[in-house]
């Protein structure tokens, strides 16, 4: 497969004057980000890497740290985690609060912003230092101590993060969340601010196309049954009420975030990073899910 040649025709066909969407003015550093920014990056099995654009430049990774701290929360607590979160699309945007009443404070999965809040409570209570630690994870499977949360970012969602106060008091009240308020959004924030490049996020993602193992020591970090059920929920969660248009536009388990990231796995084969700040209305980078799917049509590749 000539990887490198669909990734030219790829960046030859499209430019960020194709879309109509915005970039995340709602967290104020994300306003700031150039919206012409393109990138992309395929980390392969063979451990052959083949890119274009914008590929090592990093950017806040958002919505997608979500699938990191999932990997820590189920290392800690098995099967046990899934008496606090439900497993289904929620078929609403990542922010709502409607379902949460009537559904006891279970948040329907932990891509959506209440899950990811109740996964922040568990690591709050069960780690020493979450942050550190959610640090530390992200390098070793990266191989890359280059990495680092940006605080202007961190500070900017603080500034403008009420809805998610809200859904930690909400669910607080509902009598899921265990820790103050207060630790649990201030790692939120952070989590979200993580910045990393689509080369840097393309290498991590090997580890659930690869069964939990780093592909370049072959050291086992996550159980196959665990990166199982992760890559299940990326394919129909990842996307919020968005995750059947990209199963059936581009056919892999993937995640998104609002800074305009996107990322793919292909089971034994290779994990793929996109970055396009300009968002569409369901808060996915527009760019990213059209070079997605033109990658997967080129390539003849998907999990379908």
């Amino acid at each position: 497969m000539d990887y490198q040649q669909i990734l030219n025709t790829i960046q030859e066909e499209m430019s960020y004057r194709d879309v109509t969407g915005k970039v995340a003015s709602y967290i104020p550093e994300l306003a700031k980000v150039d919206q012409k920014k393109f990138g992309m990056h395929v980390y392969c099995g063979d451990q052959k890497n083949f890119s274009f654009g914008d590929s090592e430049e990093k950017f806040s990774i958002q919505s997608i740290s979500k699938v990191f701290t999932l990997a820590i929360a189920m290392r800690l607590m098995g099967e046990d985690l899934w008496d606090r979160l439900n497993v289904e699309p929620s078929g609403d945007p990542f922010n709502s609060l409607t379902q949460l009443e009537y559904e006891s404070g279970i948040p329907r999965n932990p891509f959506i912003n209440a899950g990811a809040l109740v996964i922040s409570d568990i690591l709050l209570d069960q780690l020493d230092d979450p942050k550190q630690e959610l640090l530390d994870f992200v390098r070793k499977i990266t191989g890359d101590d280059d990495i680092h949360y940006d605080k202007k970012v961190a500070s900017s969602e603080k500034s403008t993060g009420y809805r998610n106060i809200a859904l930690v008091n909400y669910i607080k009240a509902l009598g899921n969340i265990k820790c103050d308020v207060e630790p649990i959004v201030d790692f939120y924030f952070h989590q979200c601010s993580l910045a990393m490049s689509c080369k840097q996020l393309s290498r991590a993602f090997m580890i659930f196309a690869n069964r939990g193992k780093i592909l370049e020591t072959n050291e086992k970090i996550l159980k196959p049954k665990t990166v199982k059920r992760i890559n299940a929920l990326m394919q129909t969660c990842g996307f919020y009420d968005e995750a059947g248009e990209f199963s059936f536009q581009v056919g892999l388990p993937g995640k998104s975030g609002v800074g305009g990231g996107i990322v793919a796995i292909h089971p034994d084969n290779y994990s793929v990073a996109v970055w396009s700040p300009i968002l569409n209305e369901k808060g996915n980078s527009e760019l990213g899910m059209k070079a997605l799917e033109r990658f997967t049509t080129l390539t003849g590749v998907s999990v379908f």
